[in-house]
C-alpha cells in the first residue's frame, strides 16, 4: 500500500550502512501523520461547531435565522438560504477533515468557506484584538495546507481506493474549486 508520508531518502542519494542517507536527519513517517491528524482534528472540530453555531444556534451561535440576518446585512442574496449552505459546509466539511474523509473536498468546503468570511470582515489590520483577521487567515492556510498535503495515514481515506494514496493534483483541484465557488458566491452578494 502506497504511504502518503514523505520520503526522506532520494533514490539517488547513497546510503549508509544504516540505511539512512549519511549526515541527515530521518523523520518518522508516523510523526508526520500524527500532526496531519492534529491538525485536521482540531480544524475540522473547529470549523464543525462554528457551522453548529450557523445551523442550531449553539455555543452561543446565532442560529439560521441570526445568521440570516447577518448575510442580509452583508449584501448576500437569499440570507437565510445562505446561512444553511455555510452552516452545512461548515459543519460538514469540518467532521469530514476531522475524519480524513474526501480530505481535499473537506478542505476545499472549509477553504471556499472562510474565503467568504475573509471577504466580508476584511479591515486595514491583522490582528483579531483590533478587528483584523488573522483568524479567518490561519484558517484559510491551514484548510489549503491539509488539501494539498493529503490526510496523512490515520484517515478513512485510507479506506477509499480513489483517494488511498494522496495526490498533489487532488489537492490543487480542489483549492481552485474552492477558489472558483467562493468568487462565485461573492459576486453574487449587492
Amino acid at each position: 500500500m502506497p504511504s502518503s508520508s514523505p520520503s526522506t531518502t532520494a533514490a539517488t542519494t547513497p546510503l549508509s550502512a544504516s540505511g539512512s542517507v549519511p549526515g541527515s536527519v530521518t523523520t518518522s513517517p508516523h510523526a508526520y501523520d500524527a500532526g496531519l491528524l492534529l491538525l485536521r482534528v482540531a480544524l475540522g472540530l473547529t470549523m464543525a461547531a462554528h457551522g453548529s453555531q450557523k445551523l442550531f444556534g449553539w455555543f452561543g451561535g446565532g442560529g439560521i435565522d441570526g445568521t440570516g440576518q447577518f448575510f442580509e446585512a452583508k449584501g448576500y442574496p437569499a440570507p437565510k438560504f445562505m446561512a444553511v449552505v455555510a452552516g452545512l459546509t461548515e459543519a460538514g466539511g469540518g467532521l469530514a477533515l476531522a475524519v480524513g474523509l474526501l480530505t481535499p473536498l473537506a478542505a476545499a468546503a472549509i477553504l471556499g468557506t472562510m474565503i467568504n468570511a475573509l471577504a466580508v470582515t476584511w479591515s486595514s489590520t491583522f490582528f483579531a484584538a483590533k478587528g483584523g483577521s488573522e483568524y479567518e487567515l490561519l484558517l484559510i492556510a491551514a484548510a489549503a495546507a491539509l488539501a494539498l498535503t493529503g490526510p496523512g495515514r490515520y484517515a478513512a481515506d485510507r479506506y477509499l481506493p480513489v483517494v488511498r494514496a494522496h495526490r498533489l493534483s487532488y489537492g490543487a483541484a480542489a483549492v481552485l474549486l474552492a477558489l472558483v465557488t467562493a468568487g462565485a458566491v461573492l459576486l453574487a452578494r449587492n
